[in-house]
């Protein structure tokens, strides 16, 4: 069965007032959708990306649909302690506060473990679990700091709980990612902020398509009960969820945004 994507879910000024980081957020894919999200929901935005050119036309067409003040970016490698402490000083002084943190960024590839090379394990780790974990350290010390609390969203993968051939450096790392959040929320709830984390199983945008066999895609839909992929927004709507009041006694939870069959 293949269904079709629901109707775009319009913002509802959830997040008034509000400003946040969201990383690895140019391009179609989550991070973006989260950016627009959350635009929607009347928070000021502070975008980065490893990419500077895709973040800088992110950041113009963001801009331009809601306001130069809405918007700000900073390129940010998230494995440079330098440059994670750089965005968010940035988010910081251009909106004079922080509320919310989206740490999207991470990187996955395909190996089979007997071939898989220290490099390429430690570069899969270094990005999505290490970067994970500087971004949420940087923003913690911010919401402690400023006493008025917070909310931090990750984003795992199903793949943390399930396993996949060629994915071993991608699935700990997102495991990683998971335990991670569990025990940063019991920390960070002291102090009144709230920690939670996604885990999507198949999200795609048009350009990811392009780059993906048929006969994979076919294979991947196939275990969703939709008989679809998620759209991004799909994902992004989750994260809103979690960074409203909505969501206000979620501590260290990782929401599955997923149909796939187990």
């Amino acid at each position: 069965m293949s269904t079709s994507p629901p109707p775009y879910v319009s913002g509802h000024r959830l997040l008034e007032g509000r400003s946040a980081v969201v990383t690895a957020a140019a391009g179609a894919g989550i991070g973006g959708a989260t950016a627009r999200r959350l635009l929607e929901e009347g928070v000021k935005v502070v975008i980065s990306d490893a990419h500077a050119r895709r973040l800088k036309e992110s950041a113009a067409e963001l801009a331009e649909a809601f306001g130069q003040d809405k918007v700000a970016a900073l390129p940010c490698n998230v494995t440079d302690e330098d440059q994670v402490t750089a965005l968010f000083d940035l988010a910081e002084q251009q909106h004079g506060r922080l509320d919310i943190v989206v740490n999207n960024a991470g990187l996955g590839g395909t190996a089979d473990l007997v071939d898989m090379s220290d490099e390429q394990w430690s570069t899969v780790l270094d990005v999505t679990l290490n970067g994970t974990f500087r971004c949420t350290r940087a923003a913690l010390q911010r919401m402690k700091a400023a006493g008025r609390g917070g909310v931090v969203v990750n984003n795992a993968s199903v793949i943390g709980w399930r396993a996949q051939k060629g994915q071993a450096h991608y699935a700990a790392a997102k495991a990683g990612v998971m335990a991670l959040t569990r025990c940063a929320a019991l920390e960070a709830a002291e102090f009144g902020v709230r920690v939670n984390a996604v885990a999507p199983s198949l999200a795609m945008h048009p350009h990811l398509v392009k780059v993906t066999t048929p006969e994979l895609l076919e294979e991947l839909t196939a275990r969703e009960a939709f008989g679809r992929y998620a759209e991004p927004w799909e994902v992004a709507n989750v994260i809103v969820f979690l960074a409203s009041g909505y969501s206000s006694y979620l501590a260290g939870e990782v929401i599955s945004v997923s149909s796939q069959h187990p």
